[in-house]
């Protein structure tokens, strides 16, 4: 690790003796999440030396670290340090220092050395939301409120408007170029930072929590505004046929791929599925050529968490489907019909109810009951909004989950969830669960003992004690048995815990393998660190052991005919490429894994007379990439055409919609009479650049 050098510290002391004297002032900032405090950033100031102490709460998890930062002119950091424990506990030791020319810096992700004859803007790995305030000075101090950042890229800073909150005037900027979204932030008149926000999350001045509703709506709105633009400038709707030609057609029945054929689609119908005679499209239709690729039905990611920007993610990467397991219930209701009715682009969402109990360790999202009565009316109030399921969480009472469970199965409703604290899986399923959620929710229960809290990060921490765990044993049989006489199914979200089990410090994660220098340097760096904590090699081997005894697992589930529904607990469409991965390295054949993506969740969801086959009446949500994912299940990363609700999406077009390197160039298309506004002889050229994105980890 970097020390701050004795010309910095010199520098940093020379700056303060020169600026106006200062008492020092700590300003603090609340986090709050669904109208709770959860954490604080504490921010002391003396001169140019800045001392943050940030802390979260939440869930059991959460970031806690402190920040020393010296400021040099124009309010750019000569220095800055990290220490402490990441969001789920694993350590924080990070360093950047400006000094003769130099700019050196060390994080979990990466060190680097280059030559600055000034000093440039560092964008922090493990940062807080004080940070943005530094970024938004520093930006506005440039010319053109644009600062190229190091370790790389740019960044760049737009005001969006003047208000007053609560008698405090502020001004509201939007900072681009740090993560995938954009993050919004006000500043003070003296440039103070009063708060930063988004639509799900905020960080706001004390005193003023009571505004982090409002300010939760102006992140929506701002993002929706955002999106809704994105989405009618990607989404190409033809008023007439739509012939995709010269194509193999993947059969989830069959797993197979059929000779050169040619589908036919109008609006959101397939209306022709034909043998490929070779002829020109009629001249009033709109041709797509397949160039002999693969067409498939849309994939299904059946854990996630939806947010506004996440369904452009998922069209990108080929995902049409999704299952909500657990959201804000406000934003979620505003959403679906904006999905609904094209406003917004993204995947058809079947939306699961989310239920927690009362405790310290509550999450603060769904509804929280504090007794059995509130409980099961929350599955009334889910059941009357149409939800599919309901989810239950860690917190929840043991005891309620088998009423609650009964209320919900009278009424229509699917049970799944987490196995709650102080539960066992063998005990929820037998009180009518109809899929557990995470493959460490079923595997804990064969290695816990019995009074461990898994409402802590313990829930992920101790899989590293699966590596020892006999898949022969009596336990696991007796597990496997029940989920078979139940037929209980497993989200897996597989993906999640390769992430957080197996990700290190400085190297590049298997769960991105091809993906993360499409990406931009804060996303990239942020994926680079190691999020348990380890001790010694032996622990890291541990984890290795645990992971590939999971595999094993899933292959044993599939093996007794368990249904297995991949999901990612993610929402940027890349990790349910690398789920679908993750079963073939299991031992699942590419063409088994690629229908229980696709097939499998139509079951589930009980639609497949709508969805998961390719078929003259169905629903057109289909896919198209080069080469055969039956024999290279990689194919699936490099989807070149997307069709979903009567929409053609390029996401070559949307990568570039949101700064991220394509990773394929669209299908040549013909359109004899275009629409206006969408492509006439080809699809649109894609431009190169980077981006970012946070993650429900273990939701």
């Amino acid at each position: 690790m970097l020390p701050l050098t004795r010309a910095m510290l010199a520098l940093g002391a020379a700056l303060a003796a020169t600026a106006p004297a200062r008492a020092a002032a700590p300003e603090t900032l609340s986090i709050v999440a669904n109208g709770e405090v959860v954490g604080s950033v504490v921010a002391t100031t003396e001169g140019n030396h800045i001392v943050v102490d940030y802390r979260v709460d939440d869930n059991g998890r959460g970031p806690k670290h402190r920040e020393d930062i010296v400021l040099g002119p124009g309010g750019m950091p000569v220095a800055w340090k990290i220490s402490g424990t990441s969001l789920m506990g694993g350590p924080v030791s990070e360093r950047f220092a400006w000094s003769r020319g130099r700019a050196s810096w060390s994080s979990q992700a990466d060190r680097g050395d280059v030559p600055a004859a000034r000093p440039g803007l560092y964008i922090v790995n493990d940062d807080s939301p004080w940070a943005l305030g530094v970024y938004a000075r520093a930006a506005l101090a440039a010319q053109g409120g644009s600062v190229a950042t190091l370790p790389g890229g740019r960044l760049t800073i737009t005001k969006v408007r003047d208000m007053i909150v609560r008698g405090t005037p502020v001004t509201v900027f939007r900072l681009e170029g740090v993560q995938l979204a954009p993050d919004y932030l006000m500043l003070d008149r003296q440039r103070r930072l009063f708060a930063t926000f988004s639509a799900t999350e905020t960080a706001v001045r004390a005193g003023f929590e009571a505004e982090a509703p409002g300010l939760l709506k102006l992140g929506a709105t701002l993002e929706l505004e955002r999106i809704r633009a994105i989405s009618a400038r990607v989404a190409h709707r033809y008023d007439a046929p739509v012939r995709i030609r010269n194509v193999r057609i993947f059969d989830p029945r069959t797993g197979t791929l059929g000779p050169l054929s040619t589908v036919v689609t109008m609006r959101e119908r397939i209306t022709q599925v034909l043998a490929d005679d070779g002829k020109p499209a009629p001249a009033d239709e709109v041709a797509i050529d397949g160039e002999g690729g693969t067409l498939y039905p849309g994939l299904a990611d059946m854990h996630s968490h939806t947010s506004l920007e996440s369904g452009l993610y998922y069209l990108a990467a080929g995902v049409t489907r999704t299952r909500d397991m657990g959201n804000k219930n406000d934003f979620l209701l505003d959403l679906l019909p904006r999905l609904q009715s094209g406003e917004i682009a993204g995947p058809y969402i079947a939306a699961d109810g989310f239920i927690e109990g009362r405790s310290p360790f509550s999450a603060r999202n769904g509804i929280i009951p504090d007794s059995l009565d509130k409980a099961i009316e929350a599955v009334r109030w889910y059941a009357d909004r149409g939800y599919h399921e309901i989810k239950i969480y860690n917190s929840f009472n043991p005891d309620w989950v088998k009423p609650v469970a009964a209320e919900a199965h009278r009424l229509g409703l699917g049970v799944t969830g987490h196995v709650p604290a102080f539960d066992s899986p063998d005990r929820v399923i037998a009180d009518g669960y109809d899929t557990i959620a995470h493959i460490n929710q079923l595997m804990l229960g064969w290695v816990l003992q019995p009074g461990e809290d898994t409402r802590t990060p313990l829930r992920l921490t101790a899989m590293a004690r699966a590596a020892d765990l006999d898949l022969t044993s009596d336990r696991v049989r007796r597990t496997v048995q029940l989920m078979k006489a139940h037929g209980t199914s497993l989200d897996t979200t597989a993906v999640i815990l390769e992430m957080l089990m197996l990700s290190r410090a400085g190297e590049e994660p298997a769960t991105f393998a091809g993906v993360l220098d499409h990406m931009p340097v804060g996303f990239q760096r942020f994926r680079k660190r190691t999020y348990v904590p380890l001790k010694d090699a032996a622990d890291d081997q541990r984890y290795r052991d645990a992971f590939a005894r999971l595999l094993a697992t899933i292959k044993l589930l599939d093996g007794e005919g368990i249904r297995l529904l991949p999901g990612t607990d993610d929402g940027t469409g890349f990790t349910l490429q690398r789920e679908i991965e993750l079963y073939v390295g299991a031992g699942i054949a590419p063409a088994a894994a690629l229908r229980l993506a696709t097939l499998s969740p139509a079951e589930y969801l009980g639609d497949t007379a709508e969805r998961g086959t390719i078929e003259r009446g169905k629903i057109a949500d289909l896919v198209l990439v080069a080469g055969d994912p039956t024999r290279d299940i990689a194919a699936i990363k490099r989807p070149r055409m997307v069709m979903h609700d009567g929409a053609v999406y390029f996401p070559s077009e949307i990568y570039q919609a949101l700064s991220i390197a394509p990773f394929a160039a669209p299908p040549k298309v013909t359109a004899a009479v275009p629409v206006p506004g969408d492509p006439a002889e080809t699809a649109p050229k894609a431009a190169f650049g980077p981006h970012g994105l946070d993650d429900h980890y273990l939701d």
